[in-house]
């Protein structure tokens, strides 16, 4: 059925190409969180305000994967990425000329659409064209370009703004995206095994819906919501605490204490292998668990404590997001595609809704302000994995009595 295997040409050429798509895809949606303080100053808004470029787009890109994944099923695979990825590019390249702060908003609104393109179509790209026992590898490929991605990104705006400007990280960061799209479109083989269908909104629609009943997925769907809008929040405004008196530190180094998020592809991994011994339950409570723990370290002066802080709600963060995305494609017992996209629309919109309603709290309350919401907002995810296991217990309790 020639299908790619691991070990020749194809593999790597095709891992190579979805690797880039995810750091551009990734790099250009986060290239904002370090440039938060700078927007403040220039513009001369709210730090709630200025953490709205980062918002906006992860809001729409919420609601787009759901319609590219449909797009995709009649469209085609490999056409809808590429447009994605040159489409946000171009963007990048555009924000460098914003006059105005709505403006930035406006064309983030636009990148926020295209950037659907890839999270919502590679891992279905993967699962038809690889051969199944390449397909794990593959997928850990993937997920790592979005990673270093989002980290690369980062950094790079750190450095340019300091050495530069921000505008000119923004063409450097576009340009460089622009270059690797062209390695996209020649090295990603053509679709061999995708049959395009026709688009059928009703059923979609109603097969979405069906799994909004299933409180299980609801919860999860929840836990989503929570754990990125904690994640994002503490990463917004961590840039604002530390440019601030009494660390003064630079926006470059501010920019590399994101390579905390390495930790991130170690603790998904880790979390995953233990699932498989002590119970998916258990694991959950444990990283988020963590997370309050690493969140809590935030508070003191100390800058190391911080630091050690902060890695430790990174290395909870993903482990935790690692095995609730898990869980979805296990307790969804039809339309797992669907389900997985619902469980990364409320992601990104726990993102939106939450990286924003913190800024509220760091304007009234500072940083305790912000550690007080991200902990209230982690005890919601830890009720709704409490949820999860009555439920679980309830339906296996049922079963017992009715197989007696």
């Amino acid at each position: 059925m020639n299908y790619i295997q691991k070990g020749t040409k194809q593999f790597t050429l095709t891992n190579l190409a979805l690797f880039a798509a995810g750091f551009i895809t990734f790099a250009n949606l986060y290239v904002t969180q370090p440039l938060m303080p700078q927007f403040a100053h220039d513009y001369g808004v709210s730090p709630a305000v200025a953490s709205l470029s980062l918002s906006v787009a992860t809001c729409v890109l919420s609601f787009s994967l759901i319609l590219f994944g449909s797009l995709s099923e009649a469209w085609g695979r490999k056409k809808l990425m590429t447009i994605s990825i040159i489409a946000a590019s171009f963007l990048t390249i555009t924000l460098a000329f914003a006059p105005t702060f709505e403006v930035l908003l406006m064309l983030r609104v636009v990148q926020g659409f295209v950037f659907a393109g890839v999270p919502a179509i590679a891992m279905a790209y993967l699962g038809e064209e690889m051969e199944p026992a390449s397909l794990g590898t593959a997928m850990g490929l993937y997920i790592s370009g979005n990673a270093i991605g989002g980290l690369s990104g980062r950094v790079i705006m750190g450095m340019m703004t300091d050495f530069f400007n921000w505008r000119i990280g923004m063409l450097v960061l576009g340009l460089l995206s622009l270059v690797i799209c062209l390695y996209f479109i020649w090295a990603l083989p053509p679709s061999k095994h995708f049959k395009p269908r026709p688009l059928q909104l009703k059923a979609m629609t109603q097969s979405l819906f069906q799994h909004l009943k299933d409180p299980g997925l609801v919860c999860l769907f929840g836990i989503a919501f929570t754990l990125m809008g904690s994640f994002v929040t503490m990463f917004n405004y961590i840039g604002f605490k530390l440019l601030d008196a009494p660390y003064n530190l630079s926006a470059t180094v501010v920019g590399w204490i994101f390579v905390v998020y390495l930790v991130g592809s170690w603790s998904s991994t880790w979390f995953g292998s233990l699932s498989d011994r002590f119970g998916r339950q258990h694991v959950l409570y444990i990283g988020i668990f963590i997370m309050m723990t690493g969140g809590l370290l935030t508070l003191p002066e100390s800058l190391l404590v911080k630091i050690i802080g902060i890695t430790m709600f990174t290395f909870g963060f993903f482990g935790s997001h690692s095995i609730a995305s898990g869980w979805v494609s296990r307790r969804a017992l039809k339309n797992k595609a669907q389900a997985s996209s619902l469980y990364l629309f409320a992601y990104y919109f726990g993102s939106s809704v939450g990286g924003t309603l913190g800024g509220v709290f760091w304007v009234r309350y500072g940083w305790t302000g912000i550690i007080v919401y991200i902990t209230s907002a982690l005890a919601i995810t830890f009720t709704l994995a409490a949820v999860i296991h009555f439920i679980n217990h309830s339906h296996a309790t049922i079963a017992t009595k009715a197989q007696a």
